[in-house]
């Protein structure tokens, strides 16, 4: 009886592990650039043209994937993960993401939307109700400012698409910012929640008018908070049981489990002579910092500059976005929301030549206009550590460029890797 027990207890775990794997997507399978219309000749100058910035001592090492048509067909690592450990940087090395996060919470969202849990147009206040009437601050001529109720309360919306007016504290009113201990983008060494912070954060004055300007700043950070609020879960946990675990995407975290320590980039600064150095002095360069994602508190979760990932985990994410919403069998999002995010939603709020935003990217509205290789529709964005990425429906194309340079100084290396992919394309 108990060796029947055991064998149907066996069988039932097995089962169980074999059913909760199939939940996981598969990495993306592998091509050859020829197979999905790329010249293999052509696009094999992609590798040594970033060696040559590891050369020239311009950048300490990258990771740069590209998969056009489903499948991977680039995916190098170049110079070093730890210049100092000389310490090569592997295909699987992990990168702090920062504001390529933005897209995973503005993704997270938008499956809330589809749940009937809460609406984009509905007001901020909703959910954290300290921001049911907020101020703004108007720069006065001859200097100084004044502090003038919000025209209209702040939507989600508004949160998605950089336009409530809530920059990082480095505005108008940057004074009563760095007063109330909030004027950088940096959680991960904070030894509080986010949902503190952003409930402090209503309180000070913003830069602009709700709608009026597109304002670069902590919108994804509070929309991490509504995510929250919401859902009953940690961030960590809602985008972990949504999108990073149904994805496959094992390594992407906002904290390094320990396993994972010997992979993590070493990040550098690029001098006024374009010079590498290796900052440690976490006081004075906090943004910079090598150690709080390992040894930090574990407390904050920051939706707008918080993750850890690999270039192959977060081309999964995109190319579910490029799929229409689904991988693998699985849907994540239904193919008329993705339609609305990747949409231009800033109407008559000026951002770039050629380039709208939608609903946690930007969007090329006209080519000719930006000025780049790429297409009509084409959506992305990248982070402060010097990295990048775009999805371009049109050529069935993902493109992820990850480094860990702050600041970058002058480099050009986005352009090049641009170029490169697409004279590739020749069919």
């Amino acid at each position: 009886m108990k060796s029947r027990f055991l064998r149907a207890f066996v069988s039932v775990a097995f089962v169980s592990a074999l059913f909760a794997t199939s939940l996981c997507a598969a990495a993306l399978p592998r091509g050859t650039p020829d197979e999905v219309g790329l010249s293999s000749e052509r696009l094999a100058q992609l590798k040594p043209v970033l060696q040559s910035y590891v050369d020239a001592g311009r950048l300490p090492g990258s990771v740069t994937l590209v998969a056009r048509r489903g499948k991977i067909v680039f995916l190098e690592g170049v110079g070093q993960r730890d210049r100092e450990a000389k310490s090569a940087m592997r295909p699987d090395s992990i990168f702090r993401i920062a504001s390529q996060t933005k897209a995973l919470v503005s993704v997270g969202i938008m499956m809330l939307q589809e749940q009937g849990k809460l609406l984009i147009t509905d007001p901020l206040y909703k959910y954290i109700p300290e921001f049911r009437e907020t101020k703004v601050a108007v720069r006065k001529e001859g200097g100084g400012y004044d502090v003038v109720k919000a025209k209209r309360p702040i939507t989600l919306r508004d949160l998605l698409t950089h336009t409530s007016g809530i920059g990082y504290g480095t505005g108008v009113a940057a004074e009563e910012w760095k007063k109330a201990g909030i004027q950088n983008w940096y959680f991960a060494n904070r030894d509080e929640p986010v949902g503190a912070v952003v409930t402090r954060m209503a309180a000070l004055p913003a830069d602009a008018q709700p709608g009026e300007q597109w304002v670069y700043g902590y919108s994804v950070d509070i929309l991490g908070v509504v995510i929250e609020r919401v859902s009953g879960q940690s961030l960590a946990d809602f985008l972990k049981s949504h999108l990073t675990a149904p994805l496959g995407m094992t390594d992407t975290n906002f904290y390094l489990p320990k396993d994972q320590r010997d992979r993590l980039v070493t990040v550098y600064s690029a001098g006024d002579d374009g010079k590498l150095t290796r900052p440690t002095d976490m006081a004075a360069a906090y943004w910079q910092a090598q150690g709080a994602y390992i040894e930090g508190p574990r407390k904050a979760f920051s939706g707008g500059a918080g993750l850890l990932s690999t270039a192959e985990n977060y081309a999964t994410f995109l190319q579910m976005l490029l799929n229409g919403g689904e991988l693998d069998g699985k849907r994540y999002l239904s193919r008329k929301t993705v339609e609305l995010m990747t949409s231009n939603h800033l109407r008559s709020v000026t951002f770039r030549d050629g380039v709208g935003f939608g609903l946690g990217f930007s969007v090329v509205t006209d080519e000719g206009a930006r000025g780049e290789p790429g297409s009509v529709g084409e959506f992305g964005w990248g982070g402060a550590y010097h990295s990048t990425y775009w999805v371009d429906p049109r050529e069935q194309l993902v493109v992820v460029h990850l480094t860990q340079v702050l600041p970058a100084g002058e480099l050009d290396d986005f352009g090049k890797v641009r170029a490169i992919v697409y004279q590739a394309i020749v069919n």
